[in-house]
Formats: C-alpha cells, sequence, structure tokens
C-alpha cells in the first residue's frame, strides 16, 4: 500500500475542535463506564457522528492512545515544561531543577485523572490486551520532549554527562514523580514534608550521578 493511498486524519482548526471533544468525551467515558463503552456513545457526547470519531482515528484502540496522551501531557504542561526547559539557561542547576521538579510534581499529585486511567488498564487489559499496549507505546523520550529536551541540552553543554538518554528520562521519573504515582494507586497519600524531601535527595541523586567528572 502506497502512501498516497494511507488516509490521512481530517486537519485544520474546525477539524482540531473536533478532535479535542472527542478525546474529552472519550477520556469521561472510559473513566466513568471502562473500556467496553461503545464508538456510538462517545460519538454522542463529543456532538458528532460515530464516522467523524473513525475518520480522526480509525479505533477505539487509538483513540484510547490519544486519551492516555493527552492524560499524561497534563502535568507537564505549560508551567512544568517552561521550567524544564528553562534548564539549560540556569546559573544553578542544582536549585533550578529542585524549582522545576516541585512544579512537575505538584502538578502530577493533583491530576487523578492519570491515575484512575492507569487504573483502568490495569483492570481491564487482560480483557483488552491493546489497552496495555496502547498505555506502554508511550515511550520515555518521545511522550514527553520538555523532559529530553532538557536533559539532551544540558548534555550538549557538558553540564550532565548522559550516556543513555532514556535511561536516564526513566530514572528522573523514578525519583521524582513514580513514588506519587505509585502510593497514590494504593490510595496512600505522601506529605508534603515527605515529598519536598523526596525532590531535593531526588535531584542531588540524579545530579550525582550524571554530573561531570564522575567515572562511569
Amino acid at each position: 500500500m502506497s502512501v498516497d493511498s494511507v488516509k490521512q486524519p481530517p486537519s485544520g482548526p474546525r477539524a482540531a475542535l473536533k478532535r479535542q471533544a472527542i478525546v474529552r468525551a472519550a477520556r469521561e467515558l472510559f473513566l466513568r463506564e471502562g473500556f467496553g463503552v461503545g464508538m456510538d456513545a462517545i460519538a454522542a457526547e463529543a456532538g458528532v457522528s460515530k464516522v467523524t470519531v473513525y475518520n480522526h482515528f480509525g479505533s477505539k484502540e487509538a483513540l484510547f492512545t490519544a486519551v492516555i496522551t493527552s492524560a499524561l501531557d497534563e502535568p507537564l504542561g505549560h508551567a512544568s515544561s517552561a521550567a524544564l526547559e528553562g534548564l539549560p539557561e540556569a546559573e544553578d542547576l542544582r536549585a533550578a531543577l529542585i524549582d522545576a521538579a516541585r512544579t512537575w510534581v505538584h502538578a502530577v499529585r493533583t491530576n487523578r485523572d492519570v491515575t484512575a486511567l492507569r487504573n483502568l488498564v490495569a483492570a481491564e487489559q487482560h480483557r483488552f490486551p491493546e489497552l496495555g499496549r496502547a498505555w506502554h507505546g508511550q515511550g520515555a523520550e518521545g511522550h514527553h520532549p520538555a523532559v529530553a529536551g532538557a536533559l539532551r541540552a544540558l548534555a550538549d553543554q557538558g553540564r550532565l554527562v548522559i550516556p543513555d538518554l532514556e535511561a536516564a528520562i526513566i530514572q528522573l521519573y523514578s525519583l521524582l514523580v513514580f513514588p506519587h504515582m505509585v502510593f497514590s494507586t494504593y490510595g496512600t497519600h505522601i506529605e508534603d514534608s515527605l515529598t519536598d524531601r523526596l525532590i531535593v535527595s531526588g535531584v542531588d541523586m540524579f545530579l550525582g550521578h550524571y554530573g561531570p567528572g564522575r567515572d562511569r
């Protein structure tokens, strides 16, 4: 099949608005009713036809992937992304990274939909294995370009030494974000004082490992 014969999703401002409406409706229904919700219901909730939904996404699995991408991007919204993108210009990298991490972690802690969607995947992936594939298909580097871009720029400047960018991104998530995502799954809240200690010590561990001059 040639590239020209592959049907492309609708484009343009009106199409973008419809796409946003479909993703928003699908997210609400997936969270409320599970992955078994029909495409007819999603189309009705979005105020579009089912044909429009399929024109934009092609399948429910592709739509769920879009929902996941949208939800996971939210903690790295404007404020978090701006803080991360400013790291290469920071004179005091440790202080700037701690400030950026505080903004990022706060967004993660207050975004309940990410946890709910992750729980949906865990609960239903035995019946719908495509859910797990959609969730795990969001690669660390490709999914959050703000994190990857900041670390790559710092490595290019020689302020960090990062031989494996993908591993470094996952390690940064593990130190800063994952504790809150894991604990929230079990309904456990990490207190603010411990959150800040985790952020500061996590940044120190990360910089201690990837800082220049360390033997690897």
